[in-house]
C-alpha cells in the first residue's frame, strides 16, 4: 500500500541532532562471537566498528541527548516545540510506556503534546510525513521535534545465523527539528509501501502474549530477533526489495516535481556494502553522492540523522542539493523523503 506525501506547506529541516555512546565493538571481537570472517564483516556487511551502549545510555536517554543537540545547535528553546513526535524503539526503558511524554518533559517542552511512532527503520520518514500532516492540518502547530533512540543491538544474537544479516543493528539516537515556513531544507514530496506479506518473518519470539516470557525462554534466547524461515524470507525479498526501493524513490521525486538526474545527495540507510552499490547504480549516482557508516552500523531509523551530518561532514551535501532521504524496515515498509537542501 502507498502513502503519498502533502504538497502546499513549506516545512524546512531547522537542524539535525545526533548521539553516539563512547564505547565500540570492532569487527574483530564481532566476527570472535559470530564465527563470521572480520574480513567478511568488513567487506560485505560493512561493519569495521560499532557503538554499543554503556550504563547509562538506555534507549529514550539518548534521544534526549540527540535532541539537545539538534536545540543547542540551532538555539531553538524548548518552549518553541509544538508536537513531539518520539521515534524512540519499543526496545526502551520501559513497556507500556509512551518515551515521547518523558523526551517532552526532560526537555522541558512542556507545551507540547507528544506521541511515539513506529515504522522501524522507516519511522523517521514516516514522522517527517506526519509532521507535515500536522502542521497543514493545525496552524497552532509551527514548530515539531521529530528525536528517538536507538539500542535494538542487545537483542542480536551473535551465535544464531538465522539473524545474520541483522549484525550490524547498534545503537544511539538522532533528531529533527522541523518548523512551517522556515526558509532552508524544504520537505518536499514523501512516498511509503508497506507489505504485511512479511510482518511475521523478522520477530522476536517471545515475549509478547503469543509466547510470554520464561526462564525457558531467556535461555533460549528466544527474546532475541530471528527468523524463522531465513531462506524463504531470502527468496521473496529479494524478489521485490530493489524495485520496492526504486519506487519510493521514484514516486517521492514524482510528488516533488524531480527526477533521479536531480539527485545530489543520496541519504541511504546502513545495509550490506553489495546493496547499498546496488541502489547508487540503479540511479546513475556515484559513491561520493552518498555516505557509508561502516564506523557506526545500522542506527535504525536513526540513520538518517547521522547521513546528514556526515554527508555536511565531508562536503557530499551542499546548499542547493536535491537530498532524497532513503529507508526501509522490517515489517515490511519501504520509504523516500526528498529535500531540498538549503536557502528556498
Amino acid at each position: 500500500m502507498f502513502a503519498r506525501g502533502m504538497n502546499g506547506v513549506p516545512v524546512g529541516i531547522v537542524e539535525v541532532g545526533t548521539y553516539v555512546p563512547a564505547s565500540f565493538i570492532s569487527a574483530a571481537e564481532i566476527a570472535r562471537r559470530s564465527g563470521i570472517p572480520e574480513e567478511v564483516l568488513i567487506t560485505r556487511f560493512g561493519i569495521e566498528r560499532k557503538p554499543v551502549p554503556g550504563p547509562d545510555d538506555h534507549t529514550n536517554a539518548m534521544a534526549i541527548r540527540a535532541a539537545r543537540d539538534a536545540l543547542e545547535r540551532s538555539g531553538t528553546r524548548p518552549e518553541e516545540i509544538d508536537v513531539v513526535l518520539c521515534t524512540t524503539e519499543e526496545w526502551k526503558e520501559y513497556p507500556l510506556w509512551t518515551a515521547g511524554i518523558k523526551l517532552a518533559y526532560d526537555l522541558g517542552a512542556r507545551r507540547a503534546w507528544a506521541i511515539d511512532v513506529q515504522l522501524r527503520c522507516g519511522t523517521t520518514i514516516a514522522a517527517l510525513q506526519l509532521a507535515r500532516g500536522l502542521m497543514a492540518a493545525d496552524p497552532g502547530v509551527e514548530t515539531v521535534l521529530i528525536a528517538g533512540g536507538y539500542r535494538n543491538g542487545d537483542l542480536v544474537d551473535y551465535a544464531n545465523p538465522r539473524s545474520r544479516f541483522l549484525i550490524g543493528l547498534s545503537c544511539g539516537g538522532g533528531a529533527l527539528i522541523l518548523r512551517r515556513g522556515h526558509s532552508r531544507n524544504h520537505l518536499l514530496g514523501t512516498s511509503i509501501i508497506t507489505d504485511g506479506a512479511f510482518s511475521l518473518d523478522v520477530i522476536v519470539p517471545a515475549g509478547g502474549t503469543v509466547e510470554p516470557l520464561t526462564p525457558q525462554a531467556l535461555e533460549a534466547r528466544r527474546n532475541c530477533i530471528d527468523v524463522p524461515d531465513p531462506e524463504g524470507m531470502k527468496r521473496r525479498l529479494d524478489a521485490v526489495s530493489l524495485p520496492n526501493f526504486l519506487a519510493v524513490i521514484d514516486d517521492a521525486l514524482a510528488r516533488s516535481g524531480k527526477t533521479r538526474a536531480d539527485i545530489g545527495y543520496l541519504n541511504l540507510l546502513h545495509m550490506k556494502r553489495s546493496a547499498h552499490r546496488a541502489i547508487l547504480e540503479a540511479l546513475g549516482l556515484r559513491e561520493d553522492q552518498s555516505c557509508y557508516l561502516s564506523d557506526l552500523g545500522h542506527i535504525g531509523q536513526q540513520d538518517q540523522m547521522f547521513l546528514i551530518r556526515r554527508g555536511l561532514e565531508l562536503g557530499r551535501l551542499r546548499d542547493g542539493d536535491l537530498m532524497v532521504m532513503v529507508a526501509a524496515g522490517i515489517g515490511y515498509a519501504w520509504a523516500a523523503a526528498c529535500v531540498a537542501w538549503g536557502p528556498q
